[in-house]
């Protein structure tokens, strides 16, 4: 990670070594955090950050399931993150907004602790840093939707991403893919996952997931190219099967997964559907498609 100039924090802009926080912070502990990750592209104008309005609702919203009550609106979250962008003089850069609760009393229930919000940026390359990865089915499953309300980024689930992250590494793989309750594909360890089945494109029903911004944009993306799109519950053996794999999300963006297991996808290679999917995605993001330059926020 590369050091930054400044970071917001609760509403000042401060020295990158700077923002420091107690050890007996609560969300250290007890994992009662929620953040955002998003992105800003270099278009052919000015710097853009990627779809902020909904990451920002999502964000609220994030934190209203945690009972933290942000004390920022969204418009001046807004504001601060692209008057950060500027000041570390950023033409490409992730962005990850957190909210937690601060040094307090100690013990599970958060009554009466300080709550903080802060916001770095910094330039970062697609997670994993790869054309296309290999992944291994977890044998950690993704939290049951009736333990946690999984719709939303709260810290504390990323726990189980580790475990799964952990292991996948381990056996020498680059990524992991977690089952849901019922056996059924979920997602990845911060990315949805989407196959591909003679030319129809498929990605795992909510319940178990993450609704991911970039999901969704996808998601959109195939109905403007004609693309069949199906949300449904995905059995191993039918990814393993598939013509074409790949991740979704703001950090990883869309990358291709070449085998799952020992199983080969395909012939290993980045798939049709995905190639196009990718590159218009890509256009987008740099608003060369002035259908989706409202997807956009221009610094």
């Amino acid at each position: 990670m590369q050091k930054q100039k400044k970071i917001w924090f609760n509403n000042k802009f401060i020295d990158w070594d700077d923002a420091n926080v107690h050890v007996l912070t609560h969300s250290l502990h007890y994992g009662s955090a929620v953040f955002e990750g998003l992105r800003a592209y270099r278009t052919e104008d000015k710097t853009a950050v990627f779809r902020l309005n909904e990451h920002l609702e999502r964000f609220f919203a994030s934190a209203n399931v945690l009972n933290i009550k942000i004390p920022f609106s969204k418009t001046l979250l807004k504001e601060a993150i692209l008057k950060l962008i500027k000041i570390n003089n950023l033409k490409e850069c992730y962005i990850r907004p957190i909210v937690f609760y601060g040094y307090g009393e100690m013990g599970i229930y958060p009554k009466d602790l300080p709550v903080n919000v802060a916001i770095a940026a910094w330039p970062w390359d697609a997670y994993l840093n790869k054309e296309i990865v290999k992944a291994k089915i977890s044998k950690y499953i993704r939290l049951h939707p009736k333990s946690c309300p999984m719709s939303f980024k709260i810290s504390g689930y990323y726990v189980n991403s580790i475990f799964a992250t952990l292991e996948a590494k381990e056996f020498g793989f680059d990524e992991a893919i977690l089952l849901d309750y019922k056996g059924c594909v979920a997602e990845g360890p911060g990315e949805n996952i989407f196959m591909v089945k003679k030319n129809k494109l498929f990605t795992p029903s909510l319940g178990s997931i993450l609704p991911g911004i970039t999901r969704d944009s996808i998601i959109k993306i195939a109905q403007d190219l004609k693309i069949s799109v199906k949300e449904k519950n995905i059995k191993v053996e039918e990814i393993k099967s598939a013509d074409e794999a790949f991740f979704a999300g703001t950090a990883i963006e869309i990358c291709p997964i070449s085998q799952i297991d020992n199983k080969k996808i395909k012939d290993g290679k980045i798939g049709p559907t995905t190639l196009e999917i990718k590159e218009y995605f890509e256009r987008i993001v740099r608003g060369r498609e002035k259908k989706y330059l409202k997807w956009l926020t221009f610094v």
